[in-house]
C-alpha cells in the first residue's frame, strides 16, 4: 500500500515543523514492505520460531493539525524466524478509524485537539497504534486512549477483523492488557478520560468473555498499565490527572498532584468491583509494569517507576515543548509487595538505572521470575531514545547491559524462547536497531544468557523502521494461520 509520507513541514507554515517526532528517527515510512529472504550477518538459530512484531505510529497522511507521537496510523514491523531464515514484513492496522480516515474522515482528531466527546466510538481517532500481543494464535493490536482491539495474522501481520469478543465487549480495550501464558486468557482494563471509573474484564482463548465489572474511583484517571498474577489484576490510581480546565473543555491537558498518593488495586481476576483492595502508598506515576505475581500472602510488583529528568520545556520545540518533555521517560525499576493479610505496603528500589520499556519471558509471566529486561534510556537527549539493552536479575539487583553502536537507537525488544527450553533465560532477546545518521535498520539477536556480548546474528532490512511502541514475541507453535 503506498501512501504519502507525513512531512514535517516548515515552521513558519505547518506548526509540524517544530515537532521533532516527525523526524529523522521517528520520520514515518512511505509504505508497507515484504521481504521474504532478509540478508543475514553471523548464523540465526535455528531454534528461534516465531514472530517478532513492534507497533507504532506511522501518519499514513502527512498530519495538517497539531500532531501529538501518539497520533499515528498504527503500523507493524515483524520478523518471521524459522529454521535459520527470517522474513520481514511492515503492514498498516487498519482500524475502523483508519479506514474512514482514508476514505474522508473519521470524525475524530488527535489528542491535541479537543475531544469529540458526542462521538459513538472514541473521543478521540484510533490508531491501533500502541501495544500488540498474542492471543488465541493470533494477535491482537491495542490503544493507549482505550479503542477497540484489532485482530492481526501473526506470520503476515494482515488486518483480520476488529475484535468484539462475540459482540459482548462492554465498551473499550486499553493497551498493556494481558494474555495468560496457562490459561490463554486475555485480561483487560479500560478507563474513562471524563467519568471517575476503570473497568476490567477476562476473555477465554476462544474469545468468548468470560467477566467484565467496573470499579469506582473519586475521580477520573489516566492509568497506563496493570499488573496481572494467577488469580488477581492489580489496577493503579496514580496521582497523575486531567486538569480542571481540560475536563470542562475536554483537551488532553494533565497535571501532577504531588501530594496525592499512588493507589494499587487488588482484585480478583474473576470478581467483582467492589471486591477491590486498595494498597496506598507514595506518590508516583508507572508507565510500565515488568511483571507481577503472587507469593504467599503478598502481591508482588515490579515496574518501571518514573523519578524527576529535570527537563524543561524547550521552546525551540513551539507547540510541542510540553509533548517533548512528557515523552523524556525517566524511569528505574522497583518493586512493591502488598500483604493481602495485613493490609501492609512494603517497596523497595531495585536499581539506578535509567530504563523504560520492559519485559519479561511472556512464558512466566504473571508467575514469579527472576529475569528482567529493560531499555536503556539515552539521557544526552530530551527526546525518547534506546542506546541498549538491561538485563536485570530482579532479586539481586545484578544488572549487565548491551550498548548499541553510537547514533543507533533500538526498539523495544523481545524475549524468544529457545523451543523445548525449561530455563527462564534460554532464548534470545530480539530488537530493531536503527542507525539515526543513515537511516538503515537491522535485527539484533542476542543471546539472552549473555546479552553483554551482543549480537550472535544480524538480520539486515533494505528499509527503515521508525522508533515506535511496544513488541511481542508469538511462539511459532502458537502461531495459527488465518
Amino acid at each position: 500500500m503506498e501512501t504519502p509520507a507525513a512531512a514535517a513541514g516548515s515552521a513558519s507554515g505547518n506548526p509540524n515543523g517544530f515537532n521533532p517526532y516527525l523526524q529523522g528517527l521517528y520520520a514515518p515510512v512511505a509504505r508497507e514492505e515484504t521481504v521474504l529472504h532478509c540478508d543475514i550477518v553471523g548464523e540465526l538459530p535455528r531454534q528461534l520460531w516465531g514472530a517478532y512484531v513492534r507497533n507504532g505510529p506511522n501518519p499514513a497522511q502527512a498530519p495538517q493539525d497539531l500532531h501529538h507521537w501518539f497520533d499515528g496510523d498504527g503500523m507493524l514491523h515483524g520478523m518471521w524466524f524459522e529454521d535459520g531464515r527470517a522474513e520481514y514484513r511492515s503492514r498498516y492496522v487498519r482500524s475502523a478509524d483508519f479506514q474512514q480516515d482514508l476514505a474522508g474522515g473519521c470524525g475524530a482528531g488527535g489528542v491535541m485537539l479537543p475531544a469529540h466527546r458526542e462521538r459513538s466510538g472514541t473521543v478521540y481517532k484510533d490508531t491501533a497504534n500502541t501495544d500488540i500481543l498474542l492471543h488465541g494464535g493470533s494477535l491482537m493490536a491495542l490503544w493507549y486512549v482505550s479503542g477497540i482491539p484489532v485482530r492481526v495474522d501473526a506470520r503476515t501481520l494482515e488486518t483480520l477483523r476488529e475484535e468484539r469478543f462475540d459482540s459482548r465487549l462492554p465498551r473499550h480495550v486499553s493497551a498493556h492488557s494481558k494474555t495468560d501464558p496457562v490459561s490463554g486468557e486475555f485480561v483487560f482494563f479500560d478507563y474513562s478520560l471524563y467519568e471517575p471509573w476503570m473497568s476490567f474484564g477476562v476473555v477465554d482463548r476462544q474469545g468468548h468473555l468470560l467477566n467484565f465489572d467496573k470499579v469506582e474511583l473519586p475521580g477520573p484517571r489516566l492509568p497506563h498499565d496493570i499488573g496481572l498474577t494467577e488469580n488477581y489484576l492489580i489496577l493503579h490510581d496514580l496521582p497523575v490527572v486531567m486538569t480542571g480546565q481540560g475536563l470542562k473543555r475536554g483537551q488532553w491537558t494533565i497535571e501532577q498532584r504531588r501530594e496525592q498518593p499512588a493507589r494499587f488495586g487488588v482484585v480478583p481476576r474473576r470478581g467483582r468491583g467492589s471486591q477491590v483492595r486498595w494498597f496506598e502508598t507514595d506518590p508516583c506515576y508507572i508507565y510500565h509494569v515488568i511483571n507481577a505475581w503472587e507469593e504467599g500472602d503478598e502481591v508482588v510488583m515490579q515496574a518501571c517507576r518514573m523519578v524527576p529528568n529535570g527537563i524543561a520545556p524547550n521552546r525551540a520545540y513551539g507547540p510541542y515543548a510540553p509533548m517533548v518533555a512528557v515523552l523524556a521517560l525517566h524511569a528505574v525499576p522497583w518493586e512493591w509487595r502488598m500483604n493481602l493479610k495485613t493490609g501492609a505496603v512494603r517497596q523497595r528500589q531495585i536499581d539506578d538505572r535509567i530504563g523504560e520499556f520492559p519485559m519479561v519471558n511472556l512464558d512466566r509471566a504473571g508467575r514469579q521470575t527472576q529475569y528482567g529486561y529493560v531499555m536503556s534510556i539515552d539521557t544526552t537527549t530530551d527526546l525518547q531514545r534506546f542506546d541498549g539493552i538491561h538485563k536485570y536479575d530482579l532479586r539481586s539487583g545484578a544488572c549487565e547491559t548491551w550498548r548499541y553502536a553510537p547514533g543507533c537507537f533500538g526498539s523495544e525488544a523481545a524475549f524468544a524462547p529457545r523451543i523445548g527450553a525449561t530455563a527462564e533465560d534460554d532464548g534470545w532477546l530480539t530488537v530493531f536497531v536503527t542507525d539515526a545518521a543513515s537511516g538503515s535498520s537491522e535485527v539484533q539477536v542476542l543471546d539472552a544468557r549473555d546479552v553483554a556480548r551482543g549480537p550472535v546474528a544480524t538480520v539486515k532490512l533494505p528499509c527503515r523502521v521508525p522508533a515506535g511502541f511496544h513488541a511481542t514475541w508469538a511462539r511459532g507453535d502458537q502461531v495459527k494461520a488465518a
